[in-house]
């Protein structure tokens, strides 16, 4: 019994390792804090003010300020950095000339982090898209959520993955049964 189980766990321990990713590691704490929140969202850590959006000069704000205190070289930890001059653009007023975005990817009417990823670790999908890409070799059906003028294909907005969507009311609180 003990012999099967240590092979059990053997040939289980690749399977995990790889489903892993960067945020199976972190706790709710990791991003939020409840009684010593830093800033907007009960954020634990400071919102990345040193960071410069290219096209608006002016610094990040909101949930992608938070996201860039860990994913930004400059006034951030560094870890997988993105860069708003040589990535997909965020924090900016998308162009309706270039994409027709649904309401449920922007945040104030921008382009965010969240906008395109969940970053929380219930998200199945390849590098927490909101929609399945099957690893990334299907990405036009993320694009197409939002360049669909451009490929001519319209994707399904039903499959997008939300565990966030703060901007809907908490589902009403059901009565108790009556007890007997």
């Amino acid at each position: 019994m003990r012999y099967s189980s240590f092979i059990l766990m053997v040939l289980l321990l690749p399977a995990v390792a790889f489903a892993a990713g960067g945020h199976e590691d972190l706790s709710c704490t990791g991003c939020h804090a409840i009684h010593d929140a830093k800033a907007d969202v009960i954020f634990a850590m400071e919102a990345n003010q040193e960071s410069i959006n290219p096209l608006t000069d002016s610094a990040y704000t909101g949930v992608t300020a938070l996201c860039l205190s860990c994913h930004e070289e400059t006034g951030g930890m560094g870890i997988l950095p993105v860069f708003g001059s040589t990535s997909h653009p965020y924090g900016i007023t998308p162009d309706p000339k270039v994409a027709d975005v649904p309401a449920e990817f922007l945040r104030d009417g921008a382009l965010g982090c969240v906008g395109c990823h969940d970053p929380h670790p219930s998200n199945p999908n390849f590098q927490y898209l909101r929609v399945a890409t099957v690893r990334g070799s299907q990405m036009q059906d993320f694009c197409n959520l939002c360049h669909y003028s451009k490929s001519g294909v319209r994707a399904d907005p039903s499959a997008v993955f939300t565990s966030m969507d703060e901007r809907q009311p908490p589902a009403p609180a059901q009565p108790a049964p009556p007890s007997d």
